[in-house]
Protein backbone atom coordinates (compact mmCIF):
# COMPACT_ATOMS: atom_id res chain seq x y z
CA UNK A 1 0.00 0.00 0.00
CA UNK A 2 2.96 2.57 0.89
CA UNK A 3 4.72 1.41 -2.11
CA UNK A 4 1.94 1.92 -4.87
CA UNK A 5 1.09 5.17 -2.92
CA UNK A 6 3.74 6.48 -4.08
CA UNK A 7 2.39 6.48 -7.62
CA UNK A 8 -0.05 8.57 -6.74
CA UNK A 9 2.33 11.28 -4.98
CA UNK A 10 6.08 10.44 -5.74
CA UNK A 11 8.30 10.83 -3.49
CA UNK A 12 10.75 13.48 -4.91
CA UNK A 13 7.25 15.82 -5.87
CA UNK A 14 6.85 16.15 -2.05
CA UNK A 15 9.80 18.92 -2.31
CA UNK A 16 7.95 21.22 -5.38
CA UNK A 17 6.57 24.05 -4.75
CA UNK A 18 5.16 26.05 -7.30
CA UNK A 19 3.41 29.58 -6.11
CA UNK A 20 1.26 30.01 -9.58
CA UNK A 21 -0.80 26.72 -8.80
CA UNK A 22 -1.63 27.26 -5.40
CA UNK A 23 -5.29 28.53 -6.31
CA UNK A 24 -6.25 31.03 -4.10
CA UNK A 25 -4.79 33.95 -2.17
CA UNK A 26 -3.55 34.01 1.37
CA UNK A 27 -4.32 37.64 2.30
CA UNK A 28 -8.17 36.57 1.16
CA UNK A 29 -7.77 33.57 2.77
CA UNK A 30 -6.61 35.21 6.25
CA UNK A 31 -9.62 37.74 5.77
CA UNK A 32 -12.37 34.81 5.57
CA UNK A 33 -11.73 33.02 8.51
CA UNK A 34 -13.01 36.60 10.44
CA UNK A 35 -16.25 35.87 9.28
CA UNK A 36 -16.42 33.50 12.57
CA UNK A 37 -14.60 35.83 14.70
CA UNK A 38 -15.66 38.17 17.40
CA UNK A 39 -15.09 41.51 15.43
CA UNK A 40 -13.77 43.52 17.91
CA UNK A 41 -10.58 41.46 18.35
CA UNK A 42 -9.67 41.47 14.28
CA UNK A 43 -7.36 43.95 14.23
CA UNK A 44 -5.34 42.48 17.17
CA UNK A 45 -5.36 39.05 15.23
CA UNK A 46 -3.99 41.05 12.35
CA UNK A 47 -1.17 42.73 14.04
CA UNK A 48 0.06 39.63 16.22
CA UNK A 49 0.88 38.22 12.95
CA UNK A 50 2.36 41.18 11.24
CA UNK A 51 5.05 41.24 13.96
CA UNK A 52 7.22 38.89 11.94
CA UNK A 53 7.18 35.72 9.62
CA UNK A 54 6.77 33.43 12.38
CA UNK A 55 3.89 35.15 14.12
CA UNK A 56 2.30 34.91 10.48
CA UNK A 57 3.12 31.22 9.98
CA UNK A 58 1.51 30.79 13.17
CA UNK A 59 -1.40 32.07 12.50
CA UNK A 60 -2.02 30.83 8.71
CA UNK A 61 -2.78 27.65 9.29
CA UNK A 62 -5.58 28.26 6.74
CA UNK A 63 -3.31 29.51 4.11
CA UNK A 64 -1.01 25.91 4.79
CA UNK A 65 -4.02 23.98 4.34
CA UNK A 66 -5.37 24.99 1.12
CA UNK A 67 -1.43 24.92 0.16
CA UNK A 68 -1.26 21.51 1.02
CA UNK A 69 -4.09 20.43 -0.72
CA UNK A 70 -2.88 22.05 -4.22
CA UNK A 71 -0.24 19.37 -4.22
CA UNK A 72 -0.94 15.82 -4.65
CA UNK A 73 -0.74 13.54 -1.44
CA UNK A 74 -0.24 10.12 -0.45
CA UNK A 75 -2.98 8.98 0.56
CA UNK A 76 -1.92 7.81 3.45
CA UNK A 77 -4.23 8.52 6.05
CA UNK A 78 -3.71 9.60 9.84
CA UNK A 79 -5.94 11.48 12.53
CA UNK A 80 -3.46 15.40 12.18
CA UNK A 81 -2.87 17.28 14.61
CA UNK A 82 -3.59 19.70 11.96
CA UNK A 83 -0.79 22.59 13.32
CA UNK A 84 2.44 20.52 14.27
CA UNK A 85 4.24 24.01 14.03
CA UNK A 86 7.20 23.75 16.87
CA UNK A 87 5.58 25.34 19.45
CA UNK A 88 2.47 23.09 19.17
CA UNK A 89 4.91 20.56 21.03
CA UNK A 90 5.49 20.72 24.76
CA UNK A 91 5.49 19.19 28.53
CA UNK A 92 2.21 18.77 30.10
CA UNK A 93 1.02 16.56 33.17
CA UNK A 94 -0.95 13.29 32.96
CA UNK A 95 -3.60 12.37 35.12
CA UNK A 96 -0.86 10.54 37.21
CA UNK A 97 1.09 14.61 37.86
CA UNK A 98 3.77 13.25 35.62
CA UNK A 99 5.19 15.08 33.03
CA UNK A 100 5.31 14.13 28.95
CA UNK A 101 6.14 15.77 25.94
CA UNK A 102 3.57 15.94 23.03
CA UNK A 103 1.69 17.48 20.69
CA UNK A 104 -0.80 20.11 22.54
CA UNK A 105 -2.90 22.12 20.45
CA UNK A 106 -5.99 20.62 18.15
CA UNK A 107 -7.79 23.44 17.11
CA UNK A 108 -7.12 21.76 13.29
CA UNK A 109 -7.34 18.09 14.37
CA UNK A 110 -8.86 16.19 11.30
CA UNK A 111 -8.16 12.77 9.26
CA UNK A 112 -5.84 13.44 6.23
CA UNK A 113 -2.52 12.69 4.73
CA UNK A 114 0.54 12.12 6.79
CA UNK A 115 2.88 14.20 5.21
CA UNK A 116 0.94 17.11 5.69
CA UNK A 117 1.67 17.26 9.29
CA UNK A 118 5.28 16.24 8.59
CA UNK A 119 5.55 19.17 6.13
CA UNK A 120 3.95 21.40 8.44
CA UNK A 121 6.47 20.50 11.16
CA UNK A 122 9.70 20.49 8.79
CA UNK A 123 8.75 24.46 7.42
CA UNK A 124 8.25 25.68 10.90
CA UNK A 125 11.10 24.48 12.01
CA UNK A 126 13.08 26.77 9.19
CA UNK A 127 10.54 29.55 10.06
CA UNK A 128 11.54 29.89 13.62
CA UNK A 129 15.30 29.02 13.23
CA UNK A 130 15.39 32.21 10.35
CA UNK A 131 13.01 34.29 13.35
CA UNK A 132 15.94 33.69 15.62
CA UNK A 133 19.04 33.83 13.28
CA UNK A 134 19.92 30.77 13.71
CA UNK A 135 22.44 29.77 10.37
CA UNK A 136 20.58 27.87 7.29
CA UNK A 137 23.10 24.83 7.70
CA UNK A 138 22.00 24.42 11.67
CA UNK A 139 18.06 24.99 10.42
CA UNK A 140 18.56 22.02 7.61
CA UNK A 141 20.31 19.84 10.13
CA UNK A 142 17.25 20.24 12.21
CA UNK A 143 14.65 19.86 9.78
CA UNK A 144 17.08 16.25 8.60
CA UNK A 145 17.35 15.19 12.46
CA UNK A 146 13.65 15.43 12.56
CA UNK A 147 12.61 13.93 9.85
CA UNK A 148 14.85 10.87 10.51
CA UNK A 149 13.71 10.79 13.88
CA UNK A 150 10.02 10.40 12.54
CA UNK A 151 11.48 7.60 9.95
CA UNK A 152 13.28 5.61 12.35
CA UNK A 153 10.40 6.00 15.33
CA UNK A 154 7.52 4.79 12.58
CA UNK A 155 10.07 1.92 11.33
CA UNK A 156 10.10 0.51 14.74
CA UNK A 157 6.29 0.92 15.14
CA UNK A 158 6.05 -1.42 12.12
CA UNK A 159 6.75 -4.66 14.49
CA UNK A 160 5.22 -3.35 17.68
CA UNK A 161 1.85 -4.63 18.99
CA UNK A 162 -1.32 -2.04 18.38
CA UNK A 163 -1.39 -1.98 22.45
CA UNK A 164 2.40 -1.14 22.90
CA UNK A 165 1.85 1.63 20.38
CA UNK A 166 -1.13 3.00 22.29
CA UNK A 167 0.97 3.12 25.30
CA UNK A 168 4.02 4.50 24.41
CA UNK A 169 4.99 8.23 25.00
CA UNK A 170 8.02 10.38 25.90
CA UNK A 171 8.43 11.52 29.66
CA UNK A 172 10.26 13.81 31.14
CA UNK A 173 13.05 12.36 31.50
CA UNK A 174 13.50 10.41 28.61
CA UNK A 175 12.99 13.72 26.63
CA UNK A 176 16.07 15.69 28.79
CA UNK A 177 18.22 13.07 27.15
CA UNK A 178 18.09 14.41 23.88
CA UNK A 179 19.76 17.50 24.93
CA UNK A 180 23.75 17.63 25.24
CA UNK A 181 24.86 16.87 29.23
CA UNK A 182 25.97 20.66 28.93
CA UNK A 183 22.31 21.97 28.28
CA UNK A 184 20.43 19.34 30.94
CA UNK A 185 21.05 21.61 33.72
CA UNK A 186 19.64 24.62 32.50
CA UNK A 187 16.62 22.99 30.49
CA UNK A 188 15.85 21.26 34.16
CA UNK A 189 15.61 24.34 35.44
CA UNK A 190 13.43 26.45 33.46
CA UNK A 191 11.33 23.50 34.09
CA UNK A 192 11.19 22.92 37.19
CA UNK A 193 9.94 26.65 37.86
CA UNK A 194 7.07 26.67 35.32
CA UNK A 195 6.21 23.54 36.40
CA UNK A 196 5.14 25.15 40.11
CA UNK A 197 3.80 28.22 38.51
CA UNK A 198 1.91 26.59 35.77
CA UNK A 199 -0.94 25.11 37.49
CA UNK A 200 -4.89 26.33 38.80
CA UNK A 201 -2.90 26.95 41.82
CA UNK A 202 -0.35 29.55 40.62
CA UNK A 203 -3.01 31.03 38.41
CA UNK A 204 -5.26 31.65 41.37
CA UNK A 205 -2.46 33.55 42.75
CA UNK A 206 -1.01 35.54 39.69
CA UNK A 207 -4.31 36.15 38.06
CA UNK A 208 -7.24 37.07 40.93
CA UNK A 209 -7.78 39.47 43.54
CA UNK A 210 -10.52 39.39 46.45
CA UNK A 211 -13.52 41.81 45.77
CA UNK A 212 -16.53 41.73 48.77
CA UNK A 213 -14.82 38.51 49.92
CA UNK A 214 -14.91 36.70 46.47
CA UNK A 215 -12.41 35.84 44.56
CA UNK A 216 -12.32 37.99 41.05
CA UNK A 217 -10.43 37.29 37.68
CA UNK A 218 -8.17 40.38 37.58
CA UNK A 219 -8.95 42.30 33.95
CA UNK A 220 -6.60 43.12 31.59
CA UNK A 221 -7.83 44.35 29.00
CA UNK A 222 -8.12 43.24 25.70
CA UNK A 223 -6.49 39.96 27.25
CA UNK A 224 -8.81 39.67 30.02
CA UNK A 225 -12.30 41.75 29.81
CA UNK A 226 -14.79 41.07 32.54
CA UNK A 227 -18.37 40.06 30.90
CA UNK A 228 -21.62 40.89 32.28
CA UNK A 229 -23.74 38.70 34.82
CA UNK A 230 -25.86 37.47 32.08
CA UNK A 231 -23.28 36.33 29.79
CA UNK A 232 -21.94 34.23 33.07
CA UNK A 233 -25.13 32.67 33.79
CA UNK A 234 -25.51 31.53 30.38
CA UNK A 235 -21.99 30.56 30.14
CA UNK A 236 -22.73 27.88 33.33
CA UNK A 237 -26.33 27.11 32.95
CA UNK A 238 -26.27 26.19 30.00
CA UNK A 239 -22.67 25.45 27.99
CA UNK A 240 -21.28 23.69 31.62
CA UNK A 241 -24.84 21.96 31.84
CA UNK A 242 -23.53 20.41 28.60
CA UNK A 243 -20.14 19.71 29.29
CA UNK A 244 -20.87 18.12 31.96
CA UNK A 245 -22.72 15.40 30.47
CA UNK A 246 -19.52 14.86 27.89
CA UNK A 247 -17.55 14.04 31.25
CA UNK A 248 -16.68 10.34 32.26
CA UNK A 249 -19.28 9.42 35.37
CA UNK A 250 -15.92 9.58 37.51
CA UNK A 251 -14.64 12.95 36.17
CA UNK A 252 -18.22 14.19 36.32
CA UNK A 253 -18.25 13.40 39.94
CA UNK A 254 -15.56 15.18 40.58
CA UNK A 255 -16.24 18.20 38.62
CA UNK A 256 -19.45 18.20 40.72
CA UNK A 257 -17.62 18.83 43.91
CA UNK A 258 -16.63 22.88 42.50
CA UNK A 259 -18.45 25.70 41.92
CA UNK A 260 -18.07 28.25 39.32
CA UNK A 261 -17.24 32.11 40.99
CA UNK A 262 -15.86 33.96 38.03
CA UNK A 263 -15.83 34.36 34.31
CA UNK A 264 -14.03 36.49 31.86
CA UNK A 265 -13.32 36.41 28.09
CA UNK A 266 -9.89 35.79 27.01
CA UNK A 267 -7.33 36.44 23.86
CA UNK A 268 -4.87 33.54 23.71
CA UNK A 269 -2.30 32.79 20.80
CA UNK A 270 -1.89 34.32 17.46
CA UNK A 271 -3.70 32.22 14.86
CA UNK A 272 -6.59 32.37 17.28
CA UNK A 273 -7.05 35.83 18.28
CA UNK A 274 -10.57 36.67 17.75
CA UNK A 275 -12.54 33.24 18.50
CA UNK A 276 -14.65 33.59 21.73
CA UNK A 277 -12.49 32.06 24.61
CA UNK A 278 -13.73 31.85 28.12
CA UNK A 279 -11.27 31.91 31.60
CA UNK A 280 -13.59 30.08 34.29
CA UNK A 281 -12.29 30.41 38.24
CA UNK A 282 -14.41 27.54 39.80
CA UNK A 283 -14.06 27.22 43.91
CA UNK A 284 -13.60 23.41 45.93
CA UNK A 285 -15.77 22.98 48.73
CA UNK A 286 -13.11 24.16 51.07
CA UNK A 287 -12.56 27.95 49.65
CA UNK A 288 -9.08 27.33 48.61
CA UNK A 289 -9.01 24.73 45.94
CA UNK A 290 -8.79 26.56 42.42
CA UNK A 291 -9.65 24.79 39.63
CA UNK A 292 -9.30 27.03 36.36
CA UNK A 293 -10.95 26.04 32.76
CA UNK A 294 -10.79 27.46 29.80
CA UNK A 295 -13.79 27.38 27.36
CA UNK A 296 -12.82 28.07 23.68
CA UNK A 297 -14.30 28.09 20.47
CA UNK A 298 -14.58 25.24 17.91
CA UNK A 299 -14.97 26.29 14.37
CA UNK A 300 -14.46 23.86 11.17
CA UNK A 301 -10.77 22.78 10.85
CA UNK A 302 -9.08 24.53 8.00
CA UNK A 303 -8.67 21.19 6.53
CA UNK A 304 -12.41 20.68 6.30
CA UNK A 305 -12.85 21.71 3.07
CA UNK A 306 -9.71 19.76 1.71
CA UNK A 307 -9.39 16.45 3.30
CA UNK A 308 -11.21 13.68 4.60
CA UNK A 309 -14.37 15.07 6.78
CA UNK A 310 -15.02 15.07 9.84
CA UNK A 311 -17.44 12.39 11.25
CA UNK A 312 -18.47 14.88 13.80
CA UNK A 313 -20.61 17.48 13.21
CA UNK A 314 -19.80 19.05 16.90
CA UNK A 315 -16.35 20.83 16.12
CA UNK A 316 -15.80 20.62 20.16
CA UNK A 317 -16.33 16.85 19.89
CA UNK A 318 -13.95 16.93 16.83
CA UNK A 319 -11.02 18.66 18.58
CA UNK A 320 -11.61 17.06 21.69
CA UNK A 321 -12.11 13.56 19.97
CA UNK A 322 -9.17 13.63 18.26
CA UNK A 323 -7.01 15.12 21.33
CA UNK A 324 -7.39 11.77 22.80
CA UNK A 325 -6.71 9.97 19.15
CA UNK A 326 -3.41 11.45 19.20
CA UNK A 327 -2.04 12.60 22.97
CA UNK A 328 -0.83 9.79 24.99
CA UNK A 329 -2.63 10.66 27.80
CA UNK A 330 -5.59 13.67 27.83
CA UNK A 331 -6.66 16.15 30.67
CA UNK A 332 -9.24 14.75 32.79
CA UNK A 333 -11.55 17.64 32.40
CA UNK A 334 -11.83 17.94 28.43
CA UNK A 335 -15.20 18.07 27.13
CA UNK A 336 -17.64 20.26 24.77
CA UNK A 337 -20.60 21.95 25.07
CA UNK A 338 -22.23 24.51 22.86
CA UNK A 339 -23.67 28.16 23.36
CA UNK A 340 -25.56 30.90 21.32
CA UNK A 341 -24.92 28.89 18.33
CA UNK A 342 -20.98 28.28 18.52
CA UNK A 343 -19.52 25.25 19.24
CA UNK A 344 -16.72 24.89 22.35
CA UNK A 345 -14.12 22.50 23.93
CA UNK A 346 -13.01 22.93 27.44
CA UNK A 347 -9.89 22.17 29.08
CA UNK A 348 -7.55 22.42 32.14
CA UNK A 349 -5.92 26.02 31.67
CA UNK A 350 -2.00 25.30 32.70
CA UNK A 351 -2.31 22.36 34.63
CA UNK A 352 1.81 22.22 34.21
CA UNK A 353 1.11 22.79 30.46
CA UNK A 354 5.04 24.21 29.64
CA UNK A 355 5.32 25.83 26.27
CA UNK A 356 8.90 26.28 24.58
CA UNK A 357 9.49 29.48 23.20
CA UNK A 358 11.97 29.47 20.08
CA UNK A 359 14.68 31.89 22.18
CA UNK A 360 14.76 28.73 24.50
CA UNK A 361 14.42 26.15 21.56
CA UNK A 362 17.02 28.36 18.76
CA UNK A 363 20.03 26.73 20.46
CA UNK A 364 19.30 23.17 20.72
CA UNK A 365 17.05 22.51 17.49
CA UNK A 366 18.50 19.63 16.14
CA UNK A 367 17.91 17.90 19.67
CA UNK A 368 13.98 19.40 19.96
CA UNK A 369 13.55 18.67 16.25
CA UNK A 370 14.18 15.54 17.14
CA UNK A 371 11.35 14.77 19.78
CA UNK A 372 9.03 16.43 18.02
CA UNK A 373 10.08 14.10 14.97
CA UNK A 374 9.68 10.69 17.13
CA UNK A 375 6.47 12.47 18.82
CA UNK A 376 4.59 13.07 15.53
CA UNK A 377 5.52 9.86 14.52
CA UNK A 378 3.75 7.89 17.42
CA UNK A 379 0.87 10.08 17.26
CA UNK A 380 0.36 9.44 13.55
CA UNK A 381 1.06 5.50 14.52
CA UNK A 382 -1.61 5.96 16.66
CA UNK A 383 -4.21 5.79 13.69
CA UNK A 384 -2.48 5.32 10.91
CA UNK A 385 -1.12 2.48 9.48
CA UNK A 386 2.67 2.53 10.17
CA UNK A 387 4.11 -0.56 7.63
CA UNK A 388 2.38 1.36 4.77
CA UNK A 389 4.06 4.97 6.08
CA UNK A 390 6.86 3.13 6.43
CA UNK A 391 6.76 1.80 2.63
CA UNK A 392 5.69 5.28 1.43
CA UNK A 393 8.92 6.79 3.04
CA UNK A 394 11.22 3.74 1.89
CA UNK A 395 14.99 3.30 2.81
CA UNK A 396 16.72 5.81 1.04
CA UNK A 397 17.17 9.62 0.92
CA UNK A 398 14.36 10.24 -1.09
CA UNK A 399 11.62 11.66 1.15
CA UNK A 400 14.13 13.35 3.62
CA UNK A 401 15.70 14.93 0.76
CA UNK A 402 12.04 15.92 -0.39
CA UNK A 403 10.83 17.69 3.15
CA UNK A 404 13.91 19.60 3.26
CA UNK A 405 13.64 21.00 -0.14
CA UNK A 406 9.95 21.81 0.81
CA UNK A 407 10.41 23.21 4.05
CA UNK A 408 13.25 25.99 2.50
CA UNK A 409 10.72 27.24 -0.25
CA UNK A 410 7.85 27.32 1.83
CA UNK A 411 9.15 29.51 4.57
CA UNK A 412 10.51 31.65 1.36
CA UNK A 413 6.74 31.67 0.28
CA UNK A 414 5.49 32.69 4.08
CA UNK A 415 7.90 35.59 4.05
CA UNK A 416 6.23 36.82 1.15
CA UNK A 417 3.10 36.16 2.54
CA UNK A 418 3.92 37.77 5.30
CA UNK A 419 4.94 40.72 3.94
CA UNK A 420 1.58 41.36 1.59
CA UNK A 421 -0.23 41.03 5.26
CA UNK A 422 1.73 43.79 6.10
CA UNK A 423 1.70 45.91 2.98
CA UNK A 424 -2.39 45.90 3.14
CA UNK A 425 -1.96 47.02 6.63
CA UNK A 426 0.35 49.92 5.83
CA UNK A 427 -1.71 50.45 2.40
CA UNK A 428 -5.22 51.02 5.12
CA UNK A 429 -7.14 47.85 3.27
CA UNK A 430 -6.52 45.64 6.48
CA UNK A 431 -7.77 46.83 9.86
CA UNK A 432 -4.74 46.08 12.78
CA UNK A 433 -4.07 47.31 15.76
CA UNK A 434 -1.33 49.77 15.82
CA UNK A 435 1.99 48.12 16.51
Amino acid sequence: MGKSARRRAPRATLGCWEEDQRGHDPLKTILAQNEIRVPELVPLRHRRMAASPWNYYRGAAAVMAADLASRPDSGLAVQLCGDAHLLNFGLWATPERNLMFDLRDFDETQPGPFEWDVKRFAASVVVAARQNGVKPSAADAAVAAGIEAYHKRMRRYTTMPELDIWYDGMHFDSWIGYFEPADRGRVSIHIDKQRSRRTSRGAFEKLTTMAHGRPRITEDPPIRVAISDDEQDDLVDQLFAEYRLTLQEDRRSLFDRFTAVDVVRQVVGVGSVGMMVYLVLFEGRTGADPLFLQVKQAGPSVYAAHGHPSVHEHHGARVITGKRLVQSATDIFVGWGSLHGRDYYVRQFRDMKIIPTTELIAPRLVEFATACGETLARAHARTGDPVAIDGYIGKGPKFAAAIRQFAHAYADQNERDHAQLVRAIDAGAVAALPG
